[in-house]
């Protein structure tokens, strides 16, 4: 399997290969050749369908049916390749070649790849398209950049500040306490604090303890699991209660969240019903949709239990097995390697859940979870003592 971009005489083209043929989309306008000229390109696959997009002009194109999954086990490379050996023949047209140019904001699955000496995992020939203090992007916010003999200088937009302007004027002078984010409120001229797990109060600034934790919307949790090294993986298990009153939302996420290779276990709500997906390997998630609908969305605590053994998934909910399935019966994969990352309630700030789960999930959870168990540890995970944003205590009212 391979995906190859390349510039063929002017044009763009994009080759990929998902295990039975080789699918080709190429751009109907050339590329400007003078050099001054920045393009935009968009270049990929969903499922079997390939898409190709130069400065907005789009072509798609879908490869045979049953084929989805792009299976390579290579580095990334930019630019050209140090062994023509690793370019399959049928990957660019003509003789391959490095490309000569300039290259940059590469972002792989929303991911930005840093191209830089301290960052890229090696390379050969690459030099500062730029030339100067300035570079690429070092004034954020539409800033604009100056050489000086000390270096570099930005000048700011009106609602912007700092030495890259990388801060607003509505944050400059904010009161958020311990570890808080400030947004700015642009419309208002003002600006709010997100407090970090374990912080409460306008400014943040106020200590507090719980057992329940409490989403808000735009609310996460990442637990780190300490015994991660010594766990038996094709025998994974996790059990919460948790209630809401909202039929969309992301309760728990086992895995890193990183890119489409990582295996995951995830339990959320859709439509109204309890929603299970596990991926073992190869990119492709296995949905598990209870069939009894608004039965997770009453308000009321339910407690649900996911038991993973090799590819043998079983699903209950308020203690009566309600999805019972195998997942592969050839057991392919039966380890469930989620790299002791578990997100509960979303992701990262700015990390959208129907991004990330790829329209698995559509959003964040909006309740409460509490009684948090892996596998089959004895203690219940102090949640309170993870990382994580806008949580607060449910331990009491609403």
């Amino acid at each position: 399997d391979f995906l190859c971009i390349s510039l063929v005489n002017g044009f763009i083209q994009l080759r990929y290969n998902l295990g039975d043929k080789t699918i080709i989309l190429q751009t109907f306008q050339k590329v400007r050749a003078n050099g001054n000229t920045w393009h935009s390109l968009q270049a990929g696959r969903v499922g079997n369908e390939g898409y190709l997009d130069l400065d907005g002009i789009n072509i798609t194109q879908k490869a045979s049916p049953g084929m989805n999954a792009l299976d390579t086990h290579t580095d990334f490379f930019v630019g050209g390749v140090p062994s023509l050996n690793l370019v399959n023949s049928m990957a660019v047209q003509n003789e391959p070649t490095g490309f000569t140019g300039c290259i940059r904001e590469i972002v792989i699955n929303n991911r930005e790849l840093k191209l830089t000496v301290t960052d890229a995992k090696g390379g050969a020939n690459v030099g500062d398209c730029d030339g100067t203090a300035c570079g690429y992007s070092v004034c954020k916010n539409n800033g604009t950049c100056q050489v000086e003999n000390s270096g570099f200088s930005c000048s700011c937009p009106q609602e912007w500040v700092g030495s890259t302007c990388e801060q607003s004027i509505h944050c400059s002078q904010n009161r958020c306490g311990s570890q808080a984010l400030c947004i700015p409120q642009p419309t208002s001229f003002s600006y709010i604090c997100i407090c970090a797990l374990g912080w409460s109060g306008k400014y943040c600034d106020s200590k507090i303890n719980f057992f329940i934790a409490k989403f808000i919307g735009n609310s996460y949790i990442k637990y780190t699991d300490p015994y991660y090294g010594k766990r038996d993986l094709q025998y994974s298990r996790i059990s919460l209660n948790f209630t809401t009153n909202q039929t969309e939302g992301l309760i728990v996420w086992m895995g890193k969240g990183e890119d489409e290779d990582n295996d995951f276990l995830a339990i959320g709500l859709a439509n109204g019903t309890l929603k299970v997906v596990i991926n073992l390997g190869e990119r492709i998630s296995v949905p598990l949709i209870h069939s009894k609908y608004s039965t997770c969305c009453d308000q009321r605590w339910h407690f649900v239990t996911v038991v993973q053994n090799q590819t043998c998934i079983k699903v209950y909910l308020d203690e009566e097995l309600i999805l019972f399935e195998d997942i592969d019966p050839h057991r392919k994969y039966t380890a469930l390697n989620y790299g002791g990352i578990c997100y509960f309630g979303g992701f990262e700030i700015g990390r959208k859940v129907n991004i990330v789960t790829t329209g698995l999930f559509q959003k964040e959870f909006i309740g409460k979870i509490k009684d948090v168990v892996l596998f089959q540890d004895s203690k219940k995970i102090q949640l309170i003592k993870a990382e994580g944003y806008n949580v607060y205590s449910g331990n009491y009212g609403n």
